[in-house]
């Protein structure tokens, strides 16, 4: 999920916290169990300050190693000693207990999402993305956001408020999950055009009705399309280049990380007169007829490089971009 929803979520799990008659006995313990939730809700995200290194490391780590089996445990030992060293009187089983669900909380969400995560390493290192709730899903952020108002207004006490909204988003995840396999299976079933051996990615937007479709052929294409409501359509096929430029590009740091993350990577060719740019696109993020999420290489005839990027770029921020270095 996105930062702002992981931060309600930590509150929201305070609030939950007063379930516990310690926690609900104690205004100095609720005060930093809160605390202990808010930062353990966000903790599995601080490998975003790989971004001060570069993009290509915070994009081939991010929700990686500090999403992973070994880390839970590190991030629930780490916050409860550093909390439990500052505020020395407080029971640090309590603390360790809601830190734990909200390290868990934040890992099993994620899972949920595109983006994906390797939540089972050191298992496996495979991304795991179910794609069924979108990374900013407005019933999660604004039922938390109506619940927190209700409890710091005094309205309703936190324990019937708090129970009733972790029921009602575990009905909502089942539900989701539920959707998402009934519309794969329809979208398949509509498919005029389906081929043996075709995968179809179903890929959630902020609006319930309305789902990327990527479809998967066995030579490495993909169809590229959408459903809104009961309609099914098609917008682009993409074709992965055979253009010596493309292969030459994955031997550069910016590409090796954007095809370690996407299992979803596809390379377009440009060539110019002073020598190519390569394209590198995840066909499961396409917003308004782009692909914002990208690795790009500029080279000059020998495949030289000239200059590279990877992140998220607006087409036109992206030629602006390289025309800095490529003029």
């Amino acid at each position: 999920m996105d930062t702002a929803t992981h931060f309600v979520m930590g509150v929201g799990l305070a609030g939950l916290a007063y379930t516990d008659p310690a926690v609900a006995g104690d205004p100095k313990l609720a005060a930093v169990v809160l605390l202990a939730t808010v930062v353990g809700s966000q903790a599995p995200d601080f490998d975003t300050l790989l971004r001060l290194k570069n993009n290509a490391a915070y994009i081939r780590n991010h929700r990686g190693l500090s999403h992973s089996i070994p880390f839970w445990l590190i991030w629930i030992l780490s916050i409860t000693g550093l909390i439990c060293l500052i505020f020395r009187d407080v029971p640090p089983g309590h603390v360790a207990l809601w830190v734990t669900i909200a390290v868990c909380l934040h890992v099993f969400t994620d899972l949920f999402n595109t983006y994906g995560t390797q939540a089972f390493r050191p298992f496996t290192n495979k991304w795991i993305s179910w794609n069924i709730i979108h990374i900013f899903d407005p019933f999660i952020f604004g039922t938390h956001v109506a619940a927190i108002m209700l409890w710091i207004t005094g309205l309703i006490s936190p324990v019937p408020l708090f129970i009733t909204l972790y029921v009602m988003i575990g009905v909502y995840y089942i539900w989701r999950t539920w959707s998402h396999f009934r519309i794969k299976n329809a979208v398949r079933d509509m498919d005029n055009e389906r081929q043996q051996g075709d995968t179809y990615y179903i890929i959630p937007t902020v609006s319930w009705k309305r789902w990327h479709v990527v479809k998967a052929h066995q030579d490495g294409s993909y169809d590229i399309g959408g459903l809104n409501g009961k309609h099914l359509f098609w917008t682009k096929h993409a074709v992965p280049s055979t253009h010596p430029a493309a292969e030459a590009s994955k031997s550069y740091r910016d590409v090796q990380a954007f095809r370690y993350f996407s299992s979803f990577a596809v390379a377009e060719v440009e060539e110019l007169e002073w020598g190519y740019i390569v394209r590198w696109a995840d066909v499961r993020y396409r917003h308004r007829k782009q692909y914002p999420f990208v690795a790009v290489v500029a080279m000059d005839k020998q495949f030289g490089l000239i200059n590279s990027y990877i992140g998220w770029l607006s087409h036109e921020k992206m030629q602006k971009r390289l025309s800095l270095h490529t003029n």
